[in-house]
């Protein structure tokens, strides 16, 4: 039986199951998103440059890279969220309108994602060892679901949900807790894998028996490790410490 290890060195429970972040766990974010929220904002800036340097800023990001600060609305919100707050600023689009437009955008973008590794290949290995899977996004769930198919993830993943899933969103413990009913898993044995705060505070409300942060997406050594059981540089590190091999 392997055990869940925390950052005290305490084992608590055999790893039943692991629920994914998407961007910045599975998905580089820096080497994915900087163009895609440079797009995001010219659309909900009606097209001008000047404004959508000033909304990419208020959401936390970097008008010249579009890459977004740990923890920021841009970083951690969903699609609604981040529209309503583009609308508010100043946005000449409907914060609703705005937030059916940036869905398609992400939606129609997952042919661009960098995987951090090879997805297909880690999913099978994990499923090898009986550990159910699931991707839950701030993403939409449409958007969830085409990223699993690009990379071929369809046959080892048991759970998928975005923001529009039903179960609400991150960081409320409602989507681990649907993942933990879909796959008979208890939270204990649960394992929450994130780049930012949102996912890690998931985890903690929703009683995962191990919160682990990445350093492949938006949030640092800093913000993750203040809060996150243990902090990895990326995911392909992931079975060496749950299990004491890399598969």
């Amino acid at each position: 039986m392997v055990l869940i290890p925390r950052r005290n060195g305490a084992a608590i429970g055999p790893v039943g199951g692991i629920l994914f972040d998407k961007d910045g766990t599975l998905v580089d974010y820096a080497a994915t998103w900087g163009p895609i929220n440079r797009t995001a904002a010219l659309i909900a800036a009606g097209g001008s440059d000047d404004e959508a340097a000033r909304l990419l800023r208020l959401v936390g990001g970097d008008p010249a890279t579009g890459h977004a600060i740990a923890d920021t609305l841009l970083a951690a919100g969903t699609t609604p969220e981040l529209a309503a707050a583009w609308a508010e600023a100043g946005s000449p689009i409907d914060g609703e309108v705005l937030t059916e437009r940036l869905d398609h955008l992400f939606r129609s973008s997952v042919g661009a994602a960098v995987p951090v590794t090879d997805l297909a290949r880690l999913f099978a290995r994990l499923k090898r060892r009986g550990v159910r899977l699931g991707i839950a996004s701030s993403d939409n769930a449409a958007a969830v679901a085409a990223t699993a198919e690009r990379f071929g993830l369809g046959d080892h993943v048991d759970f998928l949900a975005g923001y529009d899933s039903g179960h609400g969103s991150k960081p409320s413990a409602g989507i681990l807790a649907a993942f933990c009913a879909a796959t008979g898993v208890p939270p204990a044995a649960a394992v929450v894998v994130g780049d930012n705060l949102h996912d890690i505070e998931m985890g903690r409300r929703g009683g995962a028996g191990l919160t682990v942060g990445v350093l492949t997406g938006t949030g640092t050594p800093e913000s993750l490790g203040a809060v996150a059981d243990i902090v990895l540089d990326s995911i392909e590190d992931l079975e060496a410490l749950l299990f004491g091999d890399a598969g």
